[in-house]
């Protein structure tokens, strides 16, 4: 039994934070909250963790990564120039030279260490899309032993494609299949399908792969409208934009994950909030490919549940937070949309209720202890109204001092524990060296 006792307890995004009050952690789960003398009083035997001077708030949910997407920053474009518009930038670039030449060490190697760098900025749950159709099969069951040796919660996919071509089809269907089937219930690791868009994946393949998560009664995740391709060739070739043909084949609902949703059309954004789809935005991804800017305020005011991610850009998530912060409210000239408050619920409760996991996001009792310990040296006075102003503006993952996942400390003093990230990074950047010449 642990108490945490922090100057500040932020217990939701949805509520007001609490001068000294901390934490009591049973079991893996919050088991109380409430002033530190109180807590002191019930528990005189408990263990405690002196948190003055810092923040505790619940681990973040980073919900989109493409963890092998680190191998790739800063490798130059095999044609001498980089892409000029979204589709030359996967045919071109993101295809041929990532994820066609990605083989299990590298992708291990990215894993580890993306692992640790999300652990540094608080994140303590993600969900993982892998394409590499070159290292199946068992590419998801190599991550999923570095997932559980960091003692992260860890959702894993991978992104199943007919581009390809039909052996590869079927194999990448089959990998999620068996890492679903090897993860435990109620374990940190677990799996659900996932298929890359309607321009590289038939309508009989999606079909079949929604079929298959729902005998195993899990998520779906696809790509959706990343730029303004997807949503123009689906217009043209199915007769129906991207979400409004997942209508059609009963695929868009509650069990699924649409994720970027970057450029849609007014019908697209409403079947979204009616079908209860879940949306998953990454904001600096989005930026850097040229996609667009996302109608994120538009999709939570409609009722449509949003989660945070990085797209395995930056990983940083107090940085993926600024971007989230800031883009909207130049986009829409509002300096009131997306507060504080909201892009700290996207990155917490909302990124959890996404990815369709329970209990996670929120410090109450009964809720999972995921949790991180940040710095509030602030040059300016915390209080309770600008807490989550000072949080996501003025801090990143320098700041964080200790993280908790299910119970168990996995960061402390800053330090992710049992990590040389030294050798990490030294083994990603080996891993990245032998992915660029092997694409030149």
């Amino acid at each position: 039994m642990t108490l945490v006792l922090p100057d500040w307890l932020l217990i939701a995004a949805d509520r007001p934070a609490e001068r000294s009050w901390g934490v009591r952690v049973v079991d893996g789960l919050i088991d109380a909250v409430g002033p530190h003398s109180n807590l002191l009083a019930a528990h005189p035997d408990d263990d405690v963790v002196d948190a003055a001077d810092k923040i505790v708030l619940p681990g973040f949910v980073n919900a989109h990564v493409h963890l092998y997407g680190t191998l790739a920053h800063g490798i130059p474009p095999a044609k001498g120039a980089g892409p000029d518009d979204f589709w030359s930038f996967l045919e071109d670039y993101w295809w041929p030279q990532i994820e066609d030449a990605l083989d299990i060490p590298m992708i291990v190697a990215a894993t580890d260490f993306v692992c640790a760098e999300m652990l540094r900025s608080g994140v303590t749950t993600f969900y993982d899309i892998l394409e590499a159709p070159n290292a199946l099969p068992d590419a998801l069951l190599a991550q999923k032993e570095v997932v559980e040796r960091r003692g992260m919660r860890g959702l894993l996919s991978f992104e199943a494609t007919e581009r390809a071509g039909s052996e590869i089809a079927r194999l990448g269907l089959e990998e999620n299949l068996r890492l679903i089937d090897a993860c435990q219930p109620g374990g940190l690791v677990s799996g659900l399908m996932c298929w890359h868009t309607t321009f590289t994946c038939s309508a009989d393949y999606i079909t079949e792969a929604f079929g298959l998560a729902a005998d195993r009664g899990v998520m779906c995740h696809a790509h959706v409208n990343e730029g303004v391709h997807e949503g123009q060739w689906a217009a043209e070739r199915l007769g129906a934009r991207t979400v409004e043909f997942y209508a059609q084949l009963g695929v868009a609902g509650p069990g699924f994950i649409a994720s970027q949703c970057v450029q849609l059309s007014d019908r697209e954004r409403e079947l979204l909030a009616e079908l209860d789809v879940k949306v998953t935005h990454m904001p600096l991804a989005n930026c850097e490919v040229g996609g667009g800017i996302a109608p994120m305020p538009e999709l939570i005011d409609a009722g449509v549940i949003v989660g945070l991610g990085s797209d395995g850009y930056v990983n940083d998530f107090y940085e993926v937070m600024r971007g989230a912060f800031l883009l909207h409210k130049a986009r829409l000239q509002d300096p009131g949309v997306m507060p504080a408050e909201t892009v700290l619920h996207m990155a917490t409760e909302a990124g959890a209720k996404a990815l369709s996991i329970d209990h996670v996001g929120r410090l109450e009792p009964g809720w999972s202890a995921d949790l991180q310990v940040v710095d509030a040296d602030f040059p300016t006075p915390v209080t309770a109204h600008n807490i989550a102003d000072q949080l996501v503006l003025w801090r990143n993952h320098s700041n964080v001092c200790d993280v908790m996942v299910a119970g168990e400390w996995r960061v402390r003093g800053g330090e992710v524990l049992n990590t040389d990230l030294d050798q990490l990074r030294a083994h990603s950047n080996e891993q990245a060296t032998r992915l660029w010449e092997m694409s030149r």
